[in-house]
């Protein structure tokens, strides 16, 4: 690889950056409060690019430059050709182990073919979209709740429309307490386990989507008749004490008393929790 497709790939990789922090894509790797750093990565790959081709630009410029040897001083053919036959036979008097040094010094050193992975990475956000993890990780994960350090107030009436992770942590942490007696409305994929138990799911992320993890709700009452994986529903319903452990690594889920259900969209960002209807 030269410097000019060095300099092509780095381009075409921070654009492709810049293309995924501008846009929803990002989504699908990152959290979103990762976007100004993603934005930042973009801006450096481009700029190193055209630094490179500057370089390089000035370089073959300075290079043509230089002013040519006065024909004056230049060396005759035959005195040039006598010069190259007697570097040669004194090369094969040492060895080849000289020669060999000077065989090298003779040529430029090309950059390592090593450098052409850059190109996977740039594919992979060209080609490549991945969709948002779904009910098969969910199912082969274990459950990510944990004991959050306080709770919002909660209004006093109507409606309650808490986030998954708010109601599963309130259920379990805080022993449904703030939730008893209320209408509770919470969004999430649905999930079937091999019984087929349906449960109610968003993936939560700590960095980007190769760490994400599952919190889970337990559905109960009037669940849908027909339901299928990945299918993102909005669930009604009241706060039950019923719990179970997740086989995978025993942690609580909580559950939830359904009192009605229906289909929505998947939501703009899948893994933020601030998403409700």
């Amino acid at each position: 690889m030269n410097r000019q497709a060095q300099a092509a790939v780095l381009f075409l990789l921070g654009a492709a950056l810049l293309h995924a922090g501008f846009t929803d894509l990002y989504l699908r790797y990152v959290k979103a409060g990762l976007r100004p750093m993603l934005l930042a990565s973009g801006v450096v790959l481009i700029a190193a690019a055209l630094a490179t081709v500057w370089y390089e630009w000035r370089a073959k410029k300075e290079g043509h430059a230089e002013p040519s040897q006065p024909a004056e001083h230049a060396e005759p053919a035959e005195h040039a050709e006598h010069a190259e036959h007697a570097e040669h036979a004194e090369s094969a008097e040492h060895g080849g182990q000289e020669g060999g040094h000077s065989g090298h010094l003779g040529h430029a050193h090309r950059e390592p073919r090593v450098s052409w992975l850059l190109v996977l990475p740039l594919l992979a956000l060209i080609l490549v979209a991945p969709p948002a993890l779904g009910s098969y990780s969910a199912l082969r994960t274990g459950t990510a709740l944990q004991q959050p350090y306080g709770y919002a107030d909660l209004p006093a009436d109507g409606t309650l429309r808490l986030s998954l992770v708010d109601y599963a942590g309130r259920a379990i942490y805080d022993r449904g307490r703030s939730l008893e007696g209320r209408q509770i409305k919470v969004a999430g994929f649905v999930a079937l386990d091999r019984t087929g138990a349906p449960y109610l799911v968003r993936m939560a992320l700590n960095c980007c989507a190769a760490d994400a993890q599952p919190v889970k709700i337990g559905l109960t009452g009037q669940i849908p008749p027909v339901l299928q994986p990945d299918t993102w529903l909005e669930v009604t319903g009241t706060y039950t004490a019923r719990r179970a452990k997740d086989p995978v690594n025993h942690g609580p889920i909580p559950y939830l008393d359904v009192t009605a259900a229906r289909p929505v969209p998947a939501p703009h960002d899948p893994y933020d929790e601030s998403w409700n209807n």
